[in-house]
């Protein structure tokens, strides 16, 4: 039987189209930058960072549980500052992508776990908004993957079967229960093995 048509991509931010917005790595960077105790600093982050992922915390709130609990010798904009500086774009898929959306005339949404504050710096920072025509962020929508209603969402966003969409992620597992409802995977490891499996779909962009 064949597959209908590749219609919709549902796209991570972190990790497949920006580097990631607040990861392990980050924070101990910051830590090291900050001189904070990066062992209590991600004890407290693993207690409360979901709840910011969902839109239930502010950043402000986020950083007074985790950073600000105490007196610190330096200020929350300067903190704030230095997390917003970790992002960069990935520009070969950014621009993969863009070519990909005008030649078979796809709708992009984007499928991510991101506090709204990181979240809409990076939309405007990256001018994602520019190609991604929705944004089922976790903190926007108030569920967060691995929950299978973040992706019920987007297709209900999306208006489109399942079989049309093809998610991609650097997260094996979000790609596996995206898959249990239907929906094609790809696990993002790297711009060329990412353009030879959509190559395999049948979605490509010649020179």
């Amino acid at each position: 039987m064949n597959q209908k048509p590749i219609t919709t991509f549902f796209l991570d931010i972190g990790g497949v189209l920006l580097t990631n917005g607040w990861s392990h790595d980050l924070r101990k960077r910051a830590a090291d930058t900050f001189g904070l105790d990066y062992k209590n600093m991600g004890e407290r982050h693993n207690l409360t960072f979901g709840t910011y992922e969902e839109g239930k915390l502010s950043l402000d709130q986020y950083l007074n549980r985790v950073v600000f609990f105490k007196d610190r010798p330096f200020t929350r904009e300067d903190f704030k500052a230095f997390m917003f500086a970790q992002s960069e774009p990935l520009p070969e898929m950014i621009e993969f992508v863009c070519r990909l959306k005008q030649r078979y005339r796809l709708k992009i949404a984007a499928v991510s776990n991101e506090g709204r504050e990181l979240t809409i710096y990076r939309v405007n920072k990256f001018n994602l908004k520019s190609f991604i025509d929705f944004f089922i962020a976790s903190c926007f929508v108030h569920f967060r993957k691995p929950d299978e209603d973040i992706y019920r969402i987007a297709l209900d966003c999306a208006q489109v079967p399942a079989e049309e969409v093809v998610y991609i992620d650097d997260r094996a597992m979000f790609v596996e229960i995206a898959q249990g409802l239907g929906i094609r995977g790809i696990v993002h490891r790297g711009f060329e093995s990412t353009r030879q499996k959509l190559k395999e779909m049948g979605l490509e962009i010649h020179a």
